[in-house]
């Protein structure tokens, strides 16, 4: 569920228009407890280049009552969660980023802190070229909004605000915050629109002593049954989904991993700034499966907070019916 999340995490930006925006900062993997460290990108299994098997279909969704707060999972495996807006680019950004903060300090945020990192820049072929420009480097900043406990903040970028946590709950609790944060971008800089709104979960498949990851994910997502040591598994599979009500259309990514390692983030998914839930802070190498699911539309979609909040629990309910799709029984049934 992103501009990349190096600098900016949120749902992953497909290539849809002529220019492609790689942040190098987010080209590295997380290690340590309330710190993130850069490492060689070839030093992590996640980062290998992969053959992945890519899948588009369509995906039926309806619209499913929503769980209430009591429902919640005592087990949840959700051990990072994120929402994202992009909206109309803001060049003067650095110029409301006072007054959004104050605001975000007195709702819960205290903690500010800017980065600045470094952004590879492919454009593509202009008006009659055959051939893509010269790749280019420039330097971007956010700035990091986030409470005291270091569990929850928002990024916040010249043209996205991202909510994340490492403590998620329910949904309840989460999408109303990424509505605050675009609440108070939208009264300090004046948005014309949002362009793009999109929900983003991990979910770590932890077996226990005796289990195997097999007993947690469907049979199409075993991997393949070879005589040899399986050192990792990826799978991604795309729909083209349903949603409402104000894009009628959406996209569900729908990535699993399986490897024996310690628990980590995807490169373009870094919590920054934020600490670890004590029960996913797994070091030692460990036989585990995660669930990357993102669900985003993209559009001319207007400034109405209302609406936005439909549209996000319709990307929601879309998200928990392929959690159901993807998981067994025998899992739910340790998670609930």
């Amino acid at each position: 569920m992103a501009n990349k999340a190096g600098s900016a995490p949120g749902t992953e930006e497909r290539i849809t228009t002529a220019q492609w925006v790689l942040s190098i900062d987010m080209i590295a993997v997380l290690s340590g407890r309330s710190g993130v460290h850069r490492e060689a990108i070839a030093a992590d299994k996640w980062c290998h280049c992969q053959l992945w098997c890519k899948l588009t279909t369509k995906l039926s969704t309806t619209r499913e009552p929503e769980l209430p707060v009591s429902e919640k999972m005592s087990n949840a495996p959700v051990y990072y969660a994120l929402a994202q807006a992009h909206f109309n680019p803001v060049a003067a950004m650095v110029k409301y980023v006072d007054q959004i903060q104050d605001r975000l300090r007195r709702e819960g945020y205290p903690l500010f802190e800017s980065q600045q990192f470094m952004q590879l820049i492919v454009p593509g072929p202009g008006p009659g070229q055959a051939q893509l420009q010269e790749p280019q480097i420039q330097q971007a900043v956010s700035w990091l909004m986030t409470r005291s406990d270091r569990t929850a903040g928002f990024i916040l970028g010249p043209s996205s605000i991202t909510y994340h946590t490492t403590h998620y709950q329910t949904h309840n609790e989460f999408i109303p915050e990424l509505l605050r944060g675009l609440t108070a971008v939208h009264e300090a800089a004046s948005l014309d629109h949002v362009s793009r709104l999109g929900l983003r979960y991990l979910d770590a498949v932890l077996p226990q002593a005796g289990e195997t990851t097999e007993q947690y994910l469907v049979g199409g997502l075993h991997g393949i049954d070879f005589n040899a040591t399986r050192q990792h598994t990826m799978t991604e599979t795309v729909f083209a989904t349903d949603t409402f009500p104000l894009v009628a259309k959406g996209t569900l990514v729908v990535r699993v991993y399986r490897t024996v390692a310690p628990l980590g983030f995807p490169p373009d998914m870094l919590p920054t700034g934020l600490v670890i839930a004590p029960s996913f802070d797994i070091k030692e190498a460990r036989e585990h499966a995660i669930i990357d699911t993102d669900h985003y539309v993209q559009g001319r979609i207007p400034v109405e907070m209302d609406r936005l909040n439909e549209q996000l629990l319709s990307l929601h309910g879309t998200i928990k019916s392929v959690f159901g799709a993807t998981t067994t029984d025998h899992a739910r049934s340790a998670w609930a």
